[in-house]
């Protein structure tokens, strides 16, 4: 969400042949889909709430214990919208400059130059992001929130479109550091990624042992994709609808006026991000099903994903086991849909 445009109401599509480009935009990430499932075996839902917050220009925090394939996915995701992809192996002593990139003397012609890091790609992987310390994890701050980064003193764009997915391990905490808050509230969404089922783990294992890798085919180029995420942005969101969008999120922030059970067990609210990520996911949802404007049922389903992440929970919540996804279905069950 970048400063100097309205993200959220833009010009609207409600011509015929605003209709029609939805549709090849729907059409499009479908291809892509379908193209990401020939590699990755289920994972159905953490693959389309991908794409979505793909289309919806945002960037992505993924949780899920080691070996679901999480680094496949983003980079079968870069290989099917031929986006340059980069990954960076967050450990304990790297340096911020290992990310943005530095300067460096050139001894034959006596000048310094400037030698970009991985940041500068389309898509960029944090595997671990919770492995490095909060000040290696804060030089990705200026990139995800400005799509910028300044080394030494000199500020470069980063490429359009830039996607930051990071991963991070739920289970281990010995060597790890919890990212800041100011860092988590730049991410569109949280994505919980889940053990495949048993069908599926089968599918894994045969193809492990024929040996069988399925290359993904580039089915999107990056001009398509940009296209396809400003048509997200024209999509219309109408005012009783984005009303619904704050509303669950002042529910967060003032559980009393809502009368939320759960409400003692937050300790502060959702940000106004929160509400921007809401409108967002809920514009590219949108899209993804061929509409040219959003529903309150789009609200919710991004809802889980846009606000598990930003509800900060006290201490009794976590003694009693609460989560803020169960404080987010009661939101969603108190707060009157329009």
């Amino acid at each position: 969400m970048t400063q100097g445009r309205d993200p959220v109401q833009n010009n609207t599509i409600s011509t015929e042949e605003g209709t029609a480009r939805i549709q090849e935009c729907r059409d499009a990430l479908i291809q892509v889909k379908e193209e990401m499932q020939r590699v990755i075996v289920g994972q159905e839902e953490t693959i389309r709430d991908l794409l979505t917050a793909l289309v919806a220009g945002g960037n992505v925090l993924l949780e899920g214990v080691p070996g679901l394939a999480k680094t496949l996915t983003v980079r079968t995701l870069a290989a099917c919208t031929a986006c340059s992809f980069a990954r960076i192996q967050f450990t304990p002593d790297l340096l911020p400059s290992d990310i943005t990139g530095t300067t460096v003397y050139r001894q034959h012609d006596g000048v310094f130059s400037l030698v970009k890091g991985p940041v500068f790609h389309n898509i960029v992987l944090a595997d671990e992001i919770n492995r490095a310390p909060p000040k290696v994890q804060s030089a990705l701050l200026e990139a995800m929130q400005e799509r910028q980064v300044t080394i030494q003193g000199e500020t470069c764009a980063l490429p359009d479109p830039f996607f930051v997915l990071a991963t991070q391990n739920p289970i281990e905490s010995e060597g790890t550091y919890p990212l800041p808050e100011a860092q988590t509230d730049r991410f569109l969404f949280k994505l919980i990624m889940d053990y495949p089922g048993v069908e599926d783990e089968v599918e894994i294992l045969d193809r492990f042992a024929a040996r069988t890798e399925v290359a993904p085919a580039c089915v999107l180029t990056v001009p398509e994709l940009q296209n396809i995420q400003a048509t997200a942005r024209a999509v219309r969101a109408d005012p009783a609808v984005r009303e619904y969008a704050a509303r669950i999120v002042d529910a967060t922030r003032h559980p009393d006026k809502y009368a939320l059970r759960t409400g003692e067990y937050i300790e502060w609210g959702a940000s106004p991000r929160a509400t921007l990520s809401l409108v967002l996911g809920a514009k590219a949802r949108a899209l993804l099903e061929g509409r040219t404007y959003i529903v309150p049922h789009d609200i919710k389903a991004v809802a889980h994903n846009a606000l598990r992440h930003r509800i900060l929970l006290t201490y009794a919540a976590d003694a009693c086991g609460v989560r803020s996804d169960a404080i987010i279905d009661e939101v969603l069950g108190v707060v009157e849909v329009p």
